[in-house]
């Protein structure tokens, strides 16, 4: 991270012709702090452009940094954003059949990476932080690849209704069982959901 030497994969790069996407992520890419970031759960990490020109309208001085690969993600696209993708959503993108499996965290580094405290704050209030994938099928995908809907799950819950769900203070326990119980959820997530819920019986 510049000014402090702190390691970082938040910085990107675009990638022509075809990339190798494991059960790790990307063949070519790497995570500073593998503690929080990367593994199956956290193999491939999806960040609107939609969500990017908010940014850049809430945080002017900073709108230059605000496109594709801004945030650290690896993919890119227009056309989908937390109020139309689901937990549990899967997809093809070139060969690669990815599904939805948590949402993103922001984290310090995007305010340290864009030079501006303030900012992993308001996208977390926002709810506009992305999402992971894990890979179910390995392949190969390249810039233009289209992504495409393959599967949702019958009762889908948006990422949208996700995030507004678990943010609020006290939640119904069922809301958050509910949440809990989706199919292809993290199990990291279901279990601090449950963890919750319980907790809240209780008060």
């Amino acid at each position: 991270m510049p000014d402090d030497g702190r390691p970082t994969g938040i910085f990107k790069e675009p990638v022509a012709g075809p990339v190798e996407i494991g059960p790790e992520g990307l063949r070519i890419d790497a995570q500073a702090d593998r503690r929080v970031h990367g593994g199956p759960e956290k193999a491939v990490h999806h960040f609107p452009l939609e969500n990017h020109r908010r940014l850049a309208a809430q945080f002017p001085e900073q709108a230059a940094g605000f496109v594709a690969g801004g945030l650290g993600e690896n993919l890119s696209t227009e056309g989908a954003d937390e109020a139309g993708v689901c937990i549990g959503d899967v997809f093809t993108f070139g060969s690669v059949r990815l599904q939805l499996s948590q949402p993103r965290s922001p984290c310090w580094k995007i305010d340290a990476r864009h030079g501006l405290e303030g900012i992993a704050i308001w996208i977390a209030q926002q709810g506009i932080a992305g999402w992971y994938y894990r890979v179910l099928q390995p392949g190969h995908a390249q810039a233009g690849d289209s992504l495409q809907l393959l599967q949702r799950n019958a009762d889908a819950i948006s990422l949208r209704e996700f995030w507004a769900t678990q943010a609020e203070h006290r939640p119904a326990p069922e809301a958050l069982l509910r949440l809990a119980a989706t199919p292809g959820l993290n199990p990291n997530w279901v279990a601090r959901l449950q963890r919750r819920a319980e907790y809240l019986r209780t008060l």
